[in-house]
C-alpha cells in the first residue's frame, strides 16, 4: 500500500466527469431507441384522414378511395336508392345495423351520416374479396332490388346501405369507416362527426 494522501478533489472531480460522460451516452443510446417507436412517414400517411371531393359524384355513380389500405366505396345514392332500403329487410342477417361494423353515428338504416351517400369498405366481411357493384342489374343476385353489391367468389350480397343479406358466406355488413362531411361537398374518410 501507498502512503500517498488521497486528493478528494481530484476524486470527485473524476467521479463527477466519468457520471456526466455516461449519462450523455446513455441520452445519446436512447434518443435513438426511442425515435424508432415513432411510426414512419409511409405508416403516418396509410392512417391519414382522406378527403374527397363528392360534388362531382353524379347519383347512381360509385367512387373508389384508399384509407389504411383499403378501398372505399362511396356511391351517391338516388331517391329511388333510399325509397327501397326499407323494402326488403326482412331478407337481411343485421337490418338494424346491431352488430359493430360503423360509428354509432351511423348506426341508422342509411348506416351514414349524409342519407345521400353509402361510404363502406369495399371488403367482403367472409374472407377480403372485393364485391362487385352491381348497378340496375342486382336483380340477377336478388329479386326485386336493382342496385347493391355481389361479390363473385362466394357469392355474398350486399345492400346499398352495406347490409348483407341472408344465407350467404359472409357474416357481417360492410363495415363503414368513420366520415364526417364539413362541407356539402366534401367527405372525410378517418374523421367522423364532432372530430372535425
Amino acid at each position: 500500500m501507498s502512503n500517498t494522501p488521497v486528493n478528494n478533489g481530484r476524486r470527485r472531480f473524476l467521479t463527477v466527469a466519468t457520471s456526466v460522460v455516461g449519462g450523455v451516452g446513455v441520452v445519446g443510446a436512447a434518443v435513438p431507441f426511442i425515435a424508432s417507436w415513432n411510426p414512419s412517414a409511409k405508416a403516418k400517411a396509410a392512417g391519414a384522414p382522406v378527403e374527397v371531393n363528392v360534388s362531382k359524384i353524379a347519383e347512381g355513380q360509385l367512387v373508389r378511395a384508399e384509407y389504411r389500405g383499403k378501398p372505399v366505396y362511396i356511391v351517391r345514392r338516388s331517391k329511388e336508392i333510399l325509397d327501397n332500403l326499407g323494402g326488403f329487410d326482412d331478407q337481411l342477417r343485421d337490418p338494424q345495423s346491431a352488430e359493430p361494423q360503423q360509428p354509432e353515428y351511423a348506426q341508422n338504416p342509411y348506416r351514414s351520416i349524409n342519407p345521400e351517400f353509402l361510404v363502406a369498405e369495399g371488403v367482403c366481411t367472409h374472407l377480403g374479396c372485393a364485391p362487385s357493384y352491381k348497378k340496375g342489374d342486382f336483380a340477377e343476385q336478388v329479386e326485386g332490388v336493382d342496385y347493391g353489391f355481389f361479390c363473385p367468389c362466394h357469392g355474398s350480397k350486399f345492400d346499398m346501405a352495406g347490409r348483407v343479406f341472408a344465407g350467404v358466406p359472409a357474416p357481417l355488413n360492410l363495415v363503414v369507416p368513420e366520415h364526417s362531411f364539413p362541407t356539402q361537398d366534401t367527405l372525410i374518410i378517418g374523421i367522423g362527426k364532432g372530430e372535425a
